[in-house]
């Protein structure tokens, strides 16, 4: 411990089966299990994600990400045959990526389908593809896989290699790993608090009186990008591109005016509202793209989420230390138990 607060990256690990992982969602998105924490008393309840409107009431703001998934994750084949398995990141200019991959070497031709090619050269941030196409986008939506997380993958690799049958859908993968709000593409993972939402029950609490603003974050590789620093604080975290329009900023400073509840879904979300800091929201709503490499931290003061909807999050991730700062590391892990 380093005083009331822990930075010790060992103080957020922790290990559970991988059978506990889920190879695929269930059969409807409201379906999934919902855990309800209260962090003042660290009450809680095991419940359905359909039940969430019963937590919220009139009055409250609920904030979803409506950044869209690509489908980013793309195969190809080296001259030689080899396979190259690819996680584009985004785009430098027309034509040229930036991409992970540990099938590459610097100077190798990667094939892909519609006779497109790519050179490929070390880069500050992986590997820089120059595809032989300005349209890599149009490459991502015909050929692209939903970039499911390493995790899901070695699960479904390890039921497969039991015999097992498991989800092998491309066209799955890509519907049910994208919200069903999802509007501006620019995401390399999903923000995934969102992807149990259903337009039912996002009708059913707009009924209820709740209101809904939208934010975008395109979750970035420093969503996911391990921490491996000993001391967290010392962790760098790669910026990642938001928008936050007017009408949504106003929605939240309004409900904030009257009483209401700042409910955010997901730490993508809350990364958007926390970066304007003790500013007004507004002064960060000018219609424009803005980047954030705010990493919430232990002994942050949450100025404008008072709820915060999450996943489940693998140990010592930056996602896992937000929850904790949100809610207390000891309450989060004992829930997580």
């Amino acid at each position: 411990m380093n005083g009331p607060h822990s930075f010790r990256l060992d103080d957020y690990a922790f290990s559970f089966p991988e059978s506990l992982i889920a190879a695929a969602p269930p059969a409807e998105r409201d379906e999934a299990r919902l855990l309800v924490l209260n962090r003042k008393t660290g009450e809680s309840r095991h419940e359905r994600f359909a039940e969430l409107a019963g937590h919220l009431r009139a009055g409250d703001c609920l904030v979803l990400n409506r950044s869209r998934v690509l489908s980013a994750r793309l195969i190809g084949r080296k001259t030689t045959g080899g396979k190259v398995d690819l996680l584009l990141l985004r785009e430098v200019e027309p034509g040229t990526w930036t991409a992970l991959s540990t099938d590459l070497k610097a100077g190798v031709d990667v094939l892909f389908p519609d006779g497109v090619r790519a050179e490929a050269a070390p880069g500050t941030d992986g590997w820089t593809l120059r595809f032989s196409t300005a349209d890599v986008l149009g490459l991502l939506s015909r050929h692209g896989l939903a970039p499911l997380p390493p995790y899901i993958l070695k699960r479904r690799k390890a039921l497969s290699a039991a015999g097992a049958p498991g989800p092998c859908d491309p066209a799955a993968d890509r519907e049910r790993y994208q919200t069903v709000y999802a509007r501006e593409a620019g995401s390399i993972a999903a923000p995934t608090a969102g992807l149990h939402f259903t337009p039912p029950l996002l009708a059913a609490l707009k009924e209820r009186g709740v209101r809904v603003a939208e934010v975008v974050l395109h979750v970035g590789r420093g969503t996911f990008m391990p921490v491996t620093a000993p001391d967290i604080r010392e962790h760098a975290m790669p910026a990642e591109r938001f928008e936050l329009p007017p009408a949504s900023a106003e929605a939240v400073e309004r409900t904030r005016e009257e009483g209401g509840r700042v409910v955010a879904v997901g730490t993508s979300a809350t990364r958007v509202l926390e970066s304007a800091g003790d500013a007004p929201l507004r002064a960060l709503a000018d219609g424009g793209m803005h980047s954030t490499d705010l990493f919430i931290l232990p002994g942050h003061r949450f100025r404008w989420v008072d709820v915060l909807i999450t996943n489940f999050h693998q140990p010592t991730s930056t996602p896992l230390i937000l929850a904790s700062a949100f809610a207390g590391r000891e309450r989060i892990l004992a829930a997580y138990r």
